[in-house]
C-alpha cells in the first residue's frame, strides 16, 4: 500500500514505534496506526502494521468499539476503518506532524469543497494540490491550486463570458485570435487574462489584485530560486483561491 511522507515517518524506528511506546489513550494508539495508511483499512491490516512497527495490539482492545467512539475522529467505510481529516488534525495537536492545525484546516476546508467538483480535470488538480500540502510539497501545493483556479476560470469564461472576453482582449490587442475553447484562452499570458476579467465582471478589481499575487507567488514557485515556502503561506495562498475561485463559480 501507499504510504505518504508524513506517513511514512512514523514507520521510522523513532516514528509509530516511539508512539505506541508512550503513554497515551488507546483511541489515539489506534488513530496513529490509522494515519499509516492512505486508504480505508481492515482490522487486520492494522494489527499488521503495529506488528511492523514493533508493538502488538493487545487481543482485550476491542478496536471497533474504540473507534466508533471516537468522535469522528477515526471512522467505518463501506471499505474498511479511515482516518478522517478531524483525526490528522487531532494527531497534529499531539505533535505528531509539525504543520499547524490552522495550516491544515485549509486542506480540510478544500476537501470539502473537492466533494463539490464536478469536472474531472479540475478534481484532479485539486486533489494533487491537497496531497502535495499534506505532504509539505508546499512549492507544488502552490502550483498545483494555481492551475485548479485558472481551470475553472478559464471554463467559466467560455461557458458564460466568451463573446466579451474576446472582444476585450481584441481591444488591447488587435492580433488577438478570437478563442472558442479553454485552449484558445491559454494562450494569452496568465497576468493579461486575469486583467481582462475585470472589465466584462467576471472579478472584481480587489479580488484581481488578489489573484495577481498569488499567481506571482505561483511563479516563484515554479522555479528554481532562494524563494522559501512554509504552511502559513501555503494556507492563505489555498485559502484566497478558496474563497475567490473554487466557491465562487460552479465546477
Amino acid at each position: 500500500m501507499h504510504i505518504s511522507r508524513w506517513k511514512r515517518s512514523l514507520l521510522e524506528p523513532s516514528g509509530l514505534k516511539d508512539w505506541l511506546h508512550r503513554d497515551l489513550p488507546v483511541r489515539d494508539k489506534l488513530l496513529l496506526i490509522l494515519a499509516t495508511f492512505d486508504q480505508p483499512v481492515q482490522l487486520a491490516d492494522m494489527r499488521t502494521r503495529s506488528e511492523e512497527a514493533g508493538f502488538k495490539i493487545p487481543k482485550r482492545w476491542n478496536i471497533s468499539d474504540v473507534l466508533g467512539r471516537s468522535g469522528g475522529l477515526g471512522i467505518r467505510v463501506p471499505s474498511g476503518w479511515e482516518l478522517t481529516d478531524t483525526g490528522k488534525n487531532h494527531l497534529r495537536n499531539l505533535g505528531v506532524d509539525s504543520v499547524s492545525p490552522a495550516a491544515m484546516q485549509v486542506a480540510a476546508d478544500l476537501r470539502k469543497h473537492l466533494d463539490n467538483v464536478q469536472n474531472v480535470t479540475t478534481r484532479a488538480f485539486v486533489e494533487e494540490a491537497i496531497k502535495c500540502h499534506e505532504a509539505k510539497l508546499y512549492r507544488s501545493a502552490i502550483v498545483m491550486s494555481w492551475v485548479a483556479a485558472v481551470d475553472v476560470l478559464y471554463r467559466e469564461v467560455v461557458a458564460n463570458h466568451l463573446a466579451a472576453f474576446n472582444a476585450e482582449a481584441q481591444k488591447t490587442n488587435a492580433k488577438w485570435k478570437a478563442a472558442v475553447n479553454e485552449d484558445g484562452l491559454a494562450k494569452m499570458q496568465e497576468a493579461d487574462f486575469l486583467d481582462r476579467l475585470v472589465p466584462i465582471g467576471v472579478v472584481g478589481k480587489n479580488v484581481k489584485e488578489e489573484l495577481a499575487k498569488a499567481l506571482k507567488l505561483r511563479n516563484g514557485c515554479g522555479h528554481p530560486n532562494s524563494l522559501k515556502i512554509g504552511p502559513n503561506m501555503v494556507a492563505s495562498h489555498i485559502e484566497t483561491l478558496i474563497l475567490n475561485v473554487f466557491e465562487q463559480f460552479p465546477a
